[in-house]
């Protein structure tokens, strides 16, 4: 049986991160979703294990691997575990920065000061 395609529905990318459909590129030429705009791709391994880089072209996504040559970017994300690299280096940025703040000297400590209540002050009573 045979069903019509619908106007639209030839061609729906879906982002990478969060499935969701594709609006926009990010910055690698990735097609993302408006959430993951600024995210960034980790590096990624072909199945024959060399490292491929993304391109896009006139059918969409793919990668360029150095032996196997062009391959779908279907089969490059299914095999791949994706998340957000850009968070992951700013993790990693955050905790040094953590660290140097443990390294600061100590701050001044508290010095409490002494008040005397007197029967002619109403606030206290």
């Amino acid at each position: 049986m045979h069903i019509p395609k619908r106007y639209g529905e030839s061609r729906i990318t879906n982002c990478p991160f969060c499935g969701k459909q594709a609006t926009t590129t990010s910055k690698e030429g990735v097609p993302v979703c408006t959430a993951h705009k600024t995210a960034l791709l980790p590096p990624l391994k072909c199945l024959c294990g060399g490292s491929v880089a993304p391109m896009s072209g006139k059918w969409g996504l793919y990668f360029d691997c150095l032996k196997c040559g062009n391959v779908n970017a279907k089969r490059i994300l299914d095999n791949n575990l994706i998340f957000d690299y850009s968070k992951r280096q700013e993790q990693k940025e955050s905790k040094d920065q953590k660290k140097q703040y443990m390294q600061s000297p100590p701050k001044k400590t508290f010095q409490p000061k002494e008040i005397t209540i007197t029967t002619d002050d109403v606030d206290y009573f």
